[in-house]
């Protein structure tokens, strides 16, 4: 079987490495406010409570979350903004 790996471009970054709980969230929200349904913001965390807080508040506000990894000590998320966002 084949596997497939879709590249995805992110149309804004944030950076909010070193930033503890909630803001990372906080922040998150105020740049998915800028970008259009569809747009994909990349997300770059230190706070370990991202892993968990991410996906739920995508989940809650109608955005996804595409991707999640982590890279050294920074997780990233890369999220769609959802059309009721």
């Amino acid at each position: 079987m084949t596997q497939i790996q879709i590249q995805v471009q992110e149309d804004q970054t944030l950076d909010a490495r070193g930033l503890l709980c909630p803001m990372p969230i906080v922040k998150t929200a105020k740049a998915m406010k800028t970008l259009e349904p569809g747009q994909v913001l990349k997300l770059m965390s230190t706070d370990r409570g991202s892993v968990a807080d991410v996906p739920a508040w995508a989940e809650g506000t109608g955005n996804e979350v595409l991707d999640s990894h982590q890279e050294g000590d920074t997780f990233v998320f890369l999220v769609r903004k959802g059309k009721v966002a």
